[in-house]
Parts: structure tokens; sequence; C-alpha cells
């Protein structure tokens, strides 16, 4: 269970990395709102996952997803890059996340 809290971890991470990028634009309570419950439920899935997994473990994979799902967010919502280079580090990264979840 501390895995799939820790992966709704890092969608609520993702989530509020959008909330950000979108109160940068709009400038509304709405977005401002939208981020800090996102964030917020980002920190207490990782609380909740981190009671069962080790800190360094729980807490490099839910960056992982964050970054990783920040910059995939990033190519299909607001257009950003989608090279060659930006895809295998992003692939570096998850393949990280998920080497640390088989010998954890």
């Amino acid at each position: 269970m501390a895995w799939v809290a820790l992966v709704l971890a890092g969608i609520f991470e993702m989530f509020g990395v959008v909330m950000i990028n979108k109160l940068h634009h709009d400038r509304n309570w709405k977005a401002a709102l939208l981020l800090i419950l996102g964030f917020g439920a980002s920190f207490l899935f990782l609380s909740y996952a981190m009671e069962t997994l080790p800190m360094g473990t729980a807490y490099a994979v839910w960056t992982g997803i964050g970054a990783s799902g920040g910059a995939i967010l990033g190519m299909l919502l607001y257009g950003e890059p989608r090279d060659w280079k930006r895809l295998v580090c992003i692939a570096l990264v998850l393949s990280a996340a998920i080497g640390l979840k088989l010998v954890s």
C-alpha cells in the first residue's frame, strides 16, 4: 500500500506543478487553491508512504515521478520541446525510480 501512496503522491506533485504554471498565467484564486490542495495531498501521501518505505527511496521516487511527470506534462500541455535528448533523460530518471523500487 505504501507504493500506491507514493505513486499517488507523485501524481499530486505533477498536478501541483501544473497549477504553479496555471497560477503564473491566470492569477486567480481557483488556481491558487488547486495548487495548495495538490501539494497538500502530495505531502500527505508521501508522509504515509514514508511510514513504511525508507526515506531516501521514497523521496527519490517521489521527486522522480514529479520531475519526469512535470516535464512530460509540459511537453503535452504547453508545447515544450520534445527532442530525443529530453526523452532519454526522462527515461533515465524513471529507470532510476524503478530501480530503487526493485532493490527496496
